[in-house]
């Protein structure tokens, strides 16, 4: 009887832990397509996998913002729309999905919002069709808060780490330099980047260098199809590993330019003071037959254009007038 009993005990241990392997492996499945939520303490997003009933373009958009809305039991995540923010109507045209929010997003605090924002890009940007998305509160665009708008979000807007599914959003100010219109002179560029934690700052940089500037002014400097293999900082010098695109000759940019614009730009980081740059690994390489990698680069604003030095300039001695006067008045 014990034995019977005993044999029993073990069949249902079996069975719980087939149970609970399948749990896991239901978990592990991979989906096509993923609502982002927002965790409960509004800190992060968090991707949860849906298979939708929906096919067309636009019955998919209409299904996925009623998943946004839609507030699912959790003790881990919540919905990514708050209750009072409403959507009062979207259009898709050519690519560009409009979306119309009542003034109630505008209570959002910063944080919030940007969680907000991100977990519906991340969501409609998944449906093919939808190439990028405008936000407008009533009949006007979403302004920043320098009071200009965010202009298009896409996929590519909000910067994470791919093999993450949760990411603590946050925002920063770097300043960039790219390759002017003729090539032979740096242009900067402050770009407000929201990013995940899991990347570091000075990866950030390189990857927006690679992107080319948001703005109509410049280019990148770096040759086209060049990949960033790794990037690391080690007692203030920050460590650059490019694949062999970086070696691709394109001589409507100057070599300096091409080398302290990343110099220049990584530098901008707190924690950054010099830099070194290999390709695969390898710094026993010259570029383009003048720089050779194994110099570890320094900050060199020489090669800015003309007219930025002058306007840097203007504002320096701006700063040493105002020192002075300020010196004369203690005296």
């Amino acid at each position: 009887m014990r034995i019977a009993k005993q044999m029993q005990l073990l069949a249902v241990m079996l069975l719980c832990a087939v149970l609970l392997a399948g749990c896991e492996n239901a978990q592990e499945e991979a989906f096509d397509y993923y609502i982002y939520r927002i965790n409960t303490d509004k800190t992060k997003t968090m991707a949860v996998g849906y298979t939708p009933n929906a096919e067309d373009k636009e019955d998919l958009i209409q299904e996925f913002l009623g998943q946004l809305f839609w507030q699912e039991e959790s003790l881990n995540y919540q919905k990514a729309i708050p209750d009072n923010v409403r959507i009062s109507s979207w259009k898709l045209e050519e690519g560009q999905l409009y979306l119309y929010f009542n003034s109630a997003y505008l209570e959002m605090g910063n944080i919030e919002e940007v969680l907000c924002r991100f977990a519906i890009v991340k969501t409609l940007i998944q449906i093919d069709g939808v190439d990028c998305i405008s936000f407008y509160v009533g009949d006007g665009p979403l302004l920043d808060d320098e009071g200009k708008p965010v202009g298009l979000m896409t996929e590519e807007s909000f910067i994470e780490n791919p093999g993450e599914q949760i990411n603590t959003i946050q925002t920063a100010n770097i300043t960039l330099y790219f390759a002017n219109s003729k090539g032979d002179a740096l242009v900067q560029e402050v770009q407000e980047i929201h990013y995940s934690s899991n990347i570091s700052l000075e990866k950030l940089v390189v990857e927006q260098l690679l992107k080319g500037p948001q703005g109509d002014k410049g280019r990148s400097a770096i040759p086209d199809g060049t990949k960033l293999v790794s990037v690391s900082v080690l007692d203030g010098v920050c460590f650059v590993n490019l694949d062999e695109g970086f070696l691709n000759q394109n001589y409507e940019i100057a070599e300096p330019v091409v080398i302290y614009s990343i110099v220049n730009s990584l530098t901008e980081l707190t924690n950054v003071n010099k830099v070194q740059i290999s390709v695969k690994g390898n710094t026993n390489l010259t570029y383009r037959e003048k720089y050779n990698l194994s110099t570890i680069f320094e900050r060199d604003l020489d090669y800015l254009d003309e007219s930025a030095k002058t306007q840097e300039s203007q504002m320096q001695e701006g700063v040493e007038q105002i020192v002075d006067a300020s010196e004369g008045l203690d005296d």
